[in-house]
């Protein structure tokens, strides 16, 4: 009996009805994602090639209608909470299942970059437009949001975690308003800012891409950034006390310079903070002598102090020693010093399970990954109050932020939406 050839097309027409083509060989359109941002950046765009898009602007309104147009083609349900953020939001196929979370933000600093924020907004867009076009209904319901006022102290993104106080909202940000005025501009109602407020749990996760804004990742020729936390930041304003008097007739004997003091302590903190092993970091940003003339001996300066890392129990000890070498500056230049924190935010530790995915997501993709923290602050930090957390970094161009010099290449920025898009599936799968 004459055997009948097997019809391998017959079989793969049908076999495709049985076993519908796999969502993990989806790719986000790179080429779109790009010129998206391109058309963001020219809303606040400078003269240097960067970006002046500070929240609450002009510029910032008008950037922000762009984006809610992109949101509205990857076929989300758009809306402006009372705090101001933009939320997309589509409904996942079990309902009994809380959001998963993507987004960044799209303000920026004073004349910075064009890829603080928009690289994980636009990106996150993306994102869901790649699912909308392709069919594909998670089981998770989906948020993109785009936090509003991030650089201004995760505005947004606090107002989830927490009510915003009085306080908060008279905050005159780089816009010259209020932040209360802020978020009327933006489409916000400040006098409902309590049904923004998310309880613990009410989320699944939430993941953000990011550039990394330091240089690790571009001078190491790694792909992605898996970000194992986001540091704590604490800044405290420094006064030293000494005794202003004439520089001709003062014997150097005598003095009791407040800025040579200064000196002392500028070099004690960095010796202090390189002397233990590990990424934290300390810095004395600014400066100020009084009465400032030359021919009078510093009677008076104000300075300060910035401490970050991972670990808040070593921030605690690093300010401990910089106390005590300060008490010695003290007696050998008849001065006193006097530390006002204004800002404490404890560390942010990504979940676990997220960095593992995150990671297995950019392997499979064929992406050499790296385990680093954020040495800066996110709008991840303040919805870790909320769920678990997932940070995504790709490289900053010689390590280049919050400059017109600040760049990420096309090709980064569209490895990093495809990590984004296979970790936001594979968390979908998992019992979160």
């Amino acid at each position: 009996m004459k055997r009948r050839a097997f019809n391998w097309s017959l079989f793969a027409a049908s076999a495709s009805l049985v076993f519908p083509f796999s969502r993990f060989q989806l790719r986000i359109n790179g080429q779109r994602l790009n010129q998206h941002l391109s058309e963001l950046a020219q809303f606040g765009k400078t003269p240097e090639g960067g970006t002046h898009r500070v929240a609450y602007s002009a510029e910032d309104l008008q950037a922000r209608d762009y984006a809610m147009k992109l949101m509205r083609e990857a076929k989300l349900e758009v809306s402006v909470d009372a705090a101001g953020n933009i939320v997309g939001r589509r409904a996942g196929s079990d309902a009994a299942r809380k959001p998963l979370m993507i987004g960044s933000h799209i303000d920026s600093v004073p004349a910075g970059g064009s890829y603080d924020g928009q690289v994980g907004s636009m990106g996150a867009i993306e994102v869901a437009q790649t699912l909308a076009e392709n069919n594909v209904r998670l089981r998770h319901p989906l948020e993109v949001v785009l936090f509003q006022n991030e650089e201004g102290g995760t505005i947004g993104s606090a107002a989830l975690a927490r009510p915003l106080t009085d306080k908060d909202l008279s905050i005159v940000t780089n816009s010259k308003k209020t932040i209360r005025e802020g978020i009327q501009f933006i489409g916000g109602d400040p006098d409902k800012l309590a049904s923004v407020v998310r309880k613990k749990g009410d989320l699944a996760g939430y993941v953000e891409l990011h550039i990394e804004q330091g240089g690790l990742l571009h001078q190491e020729q790694i792909n992605i950034g898996v970000v194992e936390g986001i540091v704590g930041v604490n800044w405290w304003e420094v006064t030293i006390d000494g005794f202003a008097n004439h520089a001709g007739t003062t014997p150097m004997n005598q003095r009791k310079d407040a800025l040579l003091a200064a000196a002392k302590y500028i070099d004690a903190v960095n010796r202090i903070v390189t002397s233990v092993p590990g990424r934290q970091v300390g810095t004395v940003g600014k400066i100020q002598a009084f009465p400032g003339a030359f021919n009078i001996v510093p009677g008076r300066v104000a300075t300060s102090l910035g401490l970050r890392d991972l670990d808040a129990a070593k921030v605690q000890m690093l300010y401990e020693k910089i106390q005590a070498e300060v008490r010695q500056i003290e007696v050998a230049t008849g001065t006193k010093f006097d530390f006002k924190q204004v800002t404490s935010s404890q560390p942010a530790p990504t979940d676990a399970r997220f960095r593992r995915v995150i990671d297995e997501a950019a392997r499979a993709l064929g992406f050499t990954t790296k385990l680093l923290p954020s040495g800066a602050g996110h709008d991840a930090q303040e919805i870790a109050h909320l769920c678990p957390i997932g940070m995504i970094f790709i490289p900053s161009r010689d390590g280049i932020s919050h400059s017109p010099r600040e760049f990420s290449t096309p090709a980064d920025i569209t490895n990093g939406a495809n990590v984004l898009l296979h970790t936001l599936l594979k968390l979908d799968a998992m019992n979160l």
